[in-house]
Order: C-alpha cells, then structure tokens, then sequence
C-alpha cells in the first residue's frame, strides 16, 4: 500500500486529489512569486487539485558561474514566508547543503533535494532531522543517473534519520548528452519500489525532463513537450506534477528555456484535472 505524503494541509498519494507542485524556477520578487502562485492556486481550487508553491532562493547548479542564482538564504525565506502567509498554501524549496536544511524547514512545509545531490548522506540525514523536527515533508527528486531500484537507497536514509513523510520526483534519465528522456516503464517500476514501509507516492516533473542539459552557456530545452509528457505521466498513475511557469520565460532569470508561460500552466492544470478525473476516483477533496 502507497504512502500518503503529508505537505502542509495536503496528503498526496493513491485516492488524493492530483497534487499540482508549481511556480518560477527562481524567486526574481516577491510580487512575481505572488502573481504566479495566485493564479496557480486558483486553476488547482476551480478543477479540485491541490496545490503547493515551489521556489528556488539559490540556484546552486548552474552552467555558468555568471548565471543569476537568486535571492539567497534570508531574502528568499522572507519572500516564501510571505507567500505562504498571502497565499495560504503550503511552500516547497530547494536545499543545496546540509547548514540550510533547519532554517528552511521552519519555513517551507517541504523540503526539496536536487536531483544531482539524491545520493549525498549528509544533505538527507540534514533535511530528515529538519524535517522530522518541524513536521515537514522531505521531496527527492530522482538524479538522472539513477534507477528506480536505487531510490530505495535515499528513502531508507531519511528513515535511518527519522524523516518517513517523503515523495519521490522523476524527471527524466540522461540519453546520450544534452538530452533527458522518460522510461515510463521506470515511472511505473518507481510508483511500486518499497523501500521497506511502503511505496512512497510519486511526482513527475513534467518542465524538467524537456531539458537539454548543459547544452550551451545555458540549458536548453523543449517546454512545447512538457503537456504531453504531464498528461502521460498522470495517465501512468502519478500522484502529482512538478511544473515551472513564468508569465515571460524569455525573461526568467534562470530555466529561461524550459519553464512554461503562464497560461499555458493554466491550461494545462485544467487538462490534467480531466484525464485524473476519467482514471483515478478520489476520496477527498482539497
């Protein structure tokens, strides 16, 4: 039996609402941030999804060292604090070393681990400890170089450091270079991988995996996709979906070339509420 992931106010997994994990990449300002979140929050209310915010208050993996990172520590949970208390809606992050995981987890109902940084011990004993501490929810996202089978490995690491509140996020698997793909037979294998209590329910994060990593001064990528990937990964049985959105991509700060603009990210949370609707009965509502 699958897991419920407690964020906030929301459970997310098997007879739960579609859970919808959106906002910028970056938090550029906070009226940005409040713009977009409110305008996500109001697709997910009108279609009976959940919803909960997501940005980044530092970009610690960028391609170039000259690529805006954000607001940084302070500034960012300020401006997220400020968001949730506006929006009422839970709040997600990420966290890139182990000293950010305690003040962020006073802060957001979530904390997110980076794909590239799912297998490092300290981070996740960190944010489990955090996590467990404020009662919040711990979001691995699943690295690119890694099996379904081995996300076992970072799930029992946040057990082992009393964090047992998890969801697990794929977004895609490196095919060559500067190109991610989707096995959604892997998404499938991921949906049903007990590590031992349980399988954890599973996001997919459809605005990533159109990424061409690495594939210049900045990523590139192929937000036109990000639709027909979300809408299948719902259909595969996802128990929510990642997306980042942007009323100007062109203009974004950071993930310029993947994130969805806005309205599209409106369009689409209704077309996932209809496919969820026709597949997956639900018990509650948000």
């Amino acid at each position: 039996m699958t897991r419920i992931c407690r964020i906030g106010d929301i459970e997310i997994g098997p007879e739960r609402p579609l859970a919808i994990i959106a906002g910028p990449c970056t938090l550029e300002s906070r009226e940005l941030a409040l713009e977009i979140g409110a305008a996500l929050q109001d697709a997910c209310a009108t279609h009976h999804l959940t919803y909960i915010f997501k940005a980044s208050f530092d970009k610690a993996n960028r391609t170039s060292a000259d690529s805006p990172r954000g607001p940084g520590l302070d500034r960012g949970l300020d401006d997220l604090n400020a968001v949730r208390e506006r929006l009422g809606a839970p709040i997600t992050t990420d966290v890139h070393d182990p000293a950010q995981a305690e003040p962020v987890a006073r802060v957001v109902d979530a904390l997110q681990i980076p794909a590239f940084l799912c297998r490092q011990t300290d981070l996740l004993n960190a944010c489990a400890i955090a996590a467990s501490t404020n009662g919040r929810a711990v979001n691995v996202k699943k690295g690119q170089f890694v099996s379904p089978a081995e996300m076992v490995g970072p799930v029992r690491k946040l057990a082992a450091a009393g964090c047992n509140n998890v969801i697990l996020t794929e977004r895609g698997t490196f095919f060559g270079y500067h190109r991610l793909v989707n096995d959604f037979v892997g998404i499938g294998d991921l949906i049903e991988q007990d590590p031992g209590g349980g399988p954890c329910p599973v996001c997919f994060d459809c605005t990533h995996s159109t990424q061409h990593p690495g594939a210049g001064a900045t990523s590139g990528g192929r937000p036109e996709r990000a639709g027909m990937l979300a809408k299948a990964a719902v259909a595969a049985g996802v128990h929510a979906v990642f997306l980042e959105c942007h009323p100007e991509p062109s203009k974004a700060l950071s993930d310029a070339a993947t994130m969805l603009p806005l309205q599209e990210a409106v369009t689409l949370i209704a077309e996932l509420a209809a496919l969820r609707s026709a597949l997956v009965p639900t018990t509650a509502r948000p």
